[in-house]
Formats: structure tokens, C-alpha cells, sequence
């Protein structure tokens, strides 16, 4: 007994039709019969009775489908958790990212990483925050870099990194272009183009809290969620954005950034970085990449 003949039989049982059981196992009708053949002869037992227009099982034959039922599913369990198995004993280090440190961090560390672990696969999953952390907390992410939320799960440890640099993103034919350094005031009459607060609360707030310390008011004329939207909607001419550095990397024509004059006192909290993964795991790859993290973040702040 072979657990194809006991597919075959399943497929027999659920058509009731030889034909469509062949088409649906994509084998040949006569090669399918055989396989029937060959069960029953191994058991002793008819399970089906066949004519030409009809196939039904026999009292035997309805018993036994409802075991071979349970054997295929438990094979089927165990093949599926054997390759599981395998899949996590694989090289792989799974790394999470916001799109600033997708866009302007990991690309100056992969190369390192796949310098010190050549045999080591390297996956990367850009999303925001608030998805990232339920994938470290499944343990589909091995580590993510991620804004630090104000609520932060026991289960899960945070190393802070740095804040990111903000910089203003302005029309390019608008005369404030041609300034290398804004402060908020000089943005008190322009319309601003701020992210979403649900999807992405720390950049929203930046922009938002900069203009109430200054004693002003945002003129909010546009909210879209990413980044590149935020960077194309400034082009078009529709007002200003507040955005962290590496968006200046955007290639988008009539778009000129300048610095972003911040009070000493400020600091950009709302632009924090940080690391992120799960407690008491062990895992030798994000251990190499925390490392390189950790002698790599004074020149990797030069580019924040």
C-alpha cells in the first residue's frame, strides 16, 4: 500500500468517476486504474464496484477512504513541517526596515554583511513601524529597524540608533529655493505637504510640533503617506515638506532641498531610529550585523 494508491482511491471516492480522478491526479486513465488495482489486491478487499456508466464505493471501501483520508492529511502534515524544518535551518537573516533606513541605510551595510557571511541569504522587508513589529514578534523578521514606538512590548528588545536628519524639500522655482538653510518661521505662510499621522506618526509630528513650539500655525495643504508622494506632490508646486535627508536622494525634477534650521534646545525625537528584535533568541547573523551596525554608526550618522 503506497500513499499515491491511497490519493488515487481519495480521488475515485470524491468524483466518483475514473476519468475525471485520472485527470485530476494528471495521470493517464489506464496507469490510474492499475494503481486502484493494485491497492485492492494488496488488501484483499474490493473498494469500489465499477460499470461502465457508474463507480460507486463498496461498504469496505467507504470505511477505508475515511482512514486513507486521515494518513494523507497526516503525511501531508509532516511534509509540510519537514520543509519548514529546513527552511529555518537555512542561512537567512531576515531584516526589516522603514523606508529610511531601506533607502539609506541597508544599502551601505549589505555589502558588509555579505562580506563577513558569504553564506548567508539576505532578506529584506521594507514596511512601516507598525507592520514590522508584529513580524519580529512572530519571529518572521530576525531584527528590523524601525521608529521606537511610545508603547513597546516586553517581548521585544529595543537599541536605540540616531535621529535622522530633516531637511526642507521646496518647489525649485519658489524664491525661498535659492536659500541653503530654513528655519520654521521662513515656512509661516507656505503650504505644507505633511505625511499621514496614522501610518506614520513620527514624521507627521515632527512637522507639526516644530510649527506649534515656533508659536505658529501649519498651513496644511496637502497629507499623503509616502515619502516618494510627499517629494512629487512639493514638485508639482502644492507647498513644502519637512522630510528626513535621504528623501534628497530622489531624483525628481523641480525639487530643491535645503538644511533645517532647528532650535538648540529641539532635538528630533520624532525622527529616532532604532533596532529591534526578539528577546531571548539567539541568532549569529544578527549578531555579525549588529556588530557591523555598532563600528559602522559613526560614519553612517555623516549620512542620516
Amino acid at each position: 500500500m503506497e500513499l499515491h494508491q491511497l490519493r488515487c482511491l481519495i480521488a475515485v471516492a470524491d468524483t466518483l468517476h475514473f476519468g475525471r480522478a485520472a485527470q485530476q491526479m494528471d495521470m493517464l486513465p489506464a496507469s490510474f486504474g492499475r494503481h486502484i488495482k493494485l491497492l485492492e489486491e494488496s488488501l484483499g478487499s474490493r473498494l469500489l464496484v465499477r460499470t461502465t456508466r457508474h463507480v460507486s464505493l463498496t461498504d469496505t471501501g467507504r470505511d477505508f477512504v475515511e482512514g486513507a483520508r486521515d494518513v494523507v492529511a497526516r503525511a501531508e502534515e509532516l511534509e509540510e513541517n519537514f520543509r519548514d524544518a529546513l527552511q529555518s535551518q537555512r542561512n537567512i537573516l531576515r531584516i526589516g526596515a522603514i523606508d529610511s533606513a531601506a533607502a539609506g541605510l541597508l544599502p551601505q551595510l549589505v555589502p558588509l554583511l555579505k562580506d563577513q557571511l558569504p553564506e548567508t541569504e539576505i532578506e529584506i522587508f521594507e514596511q512601516k513601524t507598525l507592520r514590522l513589529l508584529p513580524r519580529v514578534l512572530s519571529g518572521r523578521l530576525d531584527i528590523a529597524i524601525v521608529r521606537p514606538p511610545e508603547l513597546r512590548d516586553q517581548r521585544l528588545i529595543f537599541q536605540p540608533m540616531f535621529h535622522e536628519t530633516a531637511v526642507v524639500a521646496i518647489p525649485s522655482g519658489h524664491p525661498l529655493a535659492a536659500r541653503d538653510t530654513l528655519s520654521v518661521h521662513d515656512m509661516a505662510d507656505e503650504p505644507l505637504i505633511i505625511p499621514d499621522r496614522t501610518s506614520r506618526p513620527h514624521s507627521h509630528d515632527l512637522t507639526m510640533k516644530l510649527f506649534l513650539e515656533a508659536g505658529l500655525s501649519a498651513r496644511v495643504a496637502q497629507i499623503a503617506e509616502e515619502k516618494q508622494t510627499i517629494v512629487s506632490l512639493v514638485s508639482s508646486g502644492v507647498g513644502f515638506a519637512i522630510v528626513p535627508k535621504w528623501t534628497s536622494r530622489f531624483a525628481i525634477e523641480g525639487v530643491t532641498f535645503a538644511s533645517l534650521q532647528i532650535p538648540q534646545e529641539r532635538t528630533l525625537s520624532e525622527l529616532a531610529l532604532s533596532l529591534v528584535w526578539l528577546k531571548d533568541t539567539r541568532n549569529e547573523a544578527r549578531d555579525v550585523f549588529l556588530d557591523i551596525l555598532n563600528t559602522e554608526e559613526s560614519r553612517l550618522l555623516k549620512t542620516a
